[in-house]
């Protein structure tokens, strides 16, 4: 099925290219969530008139996307949990607790936004962490594990 993306979407393209994807993701995923339209010559005429006002808009959450990086790039969070004598953690932190120390901390992120190499981490001490901020932006914080 052609569409029209509507916004950037990581390896499919960014505003105004026409691609094909499989109908089952345009019809479950980009048309529900306006990322994208069906690739109509009614729709073609439509998207140029709106394009400037797309491309715009899309610039703006690219930088508000970089000024949560700027501020987040850095940072230091430190998480205690439960842990026995060898530093294995009694269960694991996970994006969720990641994403509320960050919250706590003073910057909003979802738990959505952290990217975790292996899914939790099960034991003590530094790791860095890498935030999804946008399709274009990531973030890098420090997070020590510490026992309670």
């Amino acid at each position: 099925m052609e569409v029209i993306l509507l916004e950037k979407l990581g390896r499919s393209g960014s505003v105004g290219d026409k691609v094909n994807v499989k109908a089952g993701y345009a019809r479950n995923f980009l048309f529900p969530y306006a990322k994208a339209i069906p690739a109509t010559k009614e729709n073609l005429a439509n998207f140029e008139a709106r394009k400037v006002e797309l491309l715009k808009a899309a610039a703006e959450k690219l930088s508000v996307a970089q000024g949560r990086a700027d501020k987040l790039n850095g940072m230091v969070i430190t998480i205690s949990a439960n842990a026995g004598d060898e530093g294995k953690l009694f269960g694991s932190v996970g994006t969720r607790d990641i994403a509320e120390a960050i919250t706590a901390a003073g910057q909003q992120v979802g738990k959505s936004e952290v990217l975790l190499p292996d899914g939790a981490l099960r034991e003590l001490g530094e790791f860095s962490i890498n935030l999804a901020l946008g399709s274009e932006v990531t973030a890098s914080v420090k997070l020590t594990i510490v026992a309670a």
